[in-house]
């Protein structure tokens, strides 16, 4: 019987994808929680064989708590299931530690397919994602101002696509359990590392990366 945890601050996910998991005769869900610092204690204390993690998580973020995770337990098994566009974290997740990365729009036989392939010792992405990997180690790197992938921290990269689908930093706080005060915070720090003069200027190059990320 494998031992899954999931960490999503959603309750109707953790709900539903606890019902899907123990549909299977040989997953088992010990815990849900609903935000990294809630799970940490536990993970450390308990053999888990899968965790099932959310990029978006209140406090600490998804891709942190993969890495918290990694500093004590190297060779847990952690697969990211997120809303997130997988050309925007995926990589990411896999370079924290992760070992696949699913969107949750998939379907749950796509799901289910890949958290068995991680439990088998695999690593799990989509088929577009692989092809798009391969093309960029074959392609120069891009300039920096075109590639924030490259520049940003998690969290900044994070804050940054919440900006490019045209959300106001109030909302983006309230989002993401920060203060208004932090939002802004990063807001500077992206803007002084993509060599940005102006807020105009930071929503323009945000929903421009989006949308070419969307097409």
């Amino acid at each position: 019987m494998y031992k899954l945890v999931i960490v999503d601050d959603h309750p109707l996910m953790r709900e539903g994808l606890s019902l899907i998991l123990e549909a299977q005769p040989d997953f088992e869900v010990r815990q849900t929680f609903g935000s990294a610092e809630d799970a940490l204690p536990y993970l450390q204390e308990n053999p888990i064989d899968l965790i099932l993690v959310d990029i978006s998580l209140p406090g600490m973020g998804g891709i942190e708590l993969i890495k918290q995770i990694k500093v004590y337990k190297p060779q847990q098994k952690i697969l990211v299931i997120s809303r997130h566009d997988e050309q925007l974290y995926a990589e990411r997740a896999l370079r924290a530690g992760a070992k696949g990365y699913v969107m949750k729009v998939e379907a749950r036989k796509v799901i289910i397919e890949a958290i068995r392939k991680v439990l088998e010792g695999g690593i799990y992405i989509s088929s577009t994602l692989n092809e798009r990997l391969i093309q960029s180690m074959l392609q120069p790197k891009q300039s920096f101002a075109q590639s924030p992938l490259e520049v940003l921290s998690d969290r900044e990269l994070e804050v940054f696509e919440w900006i490019g689908r045209g959300y106001k930093s109030a909302e983006i706080a309230t989002h993401l359990f920060i203060s208004n005060k932090t939002v802004e915070s990063y807001r500077s720090r992206i803007k002084e590392k993509l060599n940005l003069n102006s807020s105009a200027e930071l929503v323009k190059h945000a929903i421009h990366w989006t949308n070419e990320l969307a097409v």
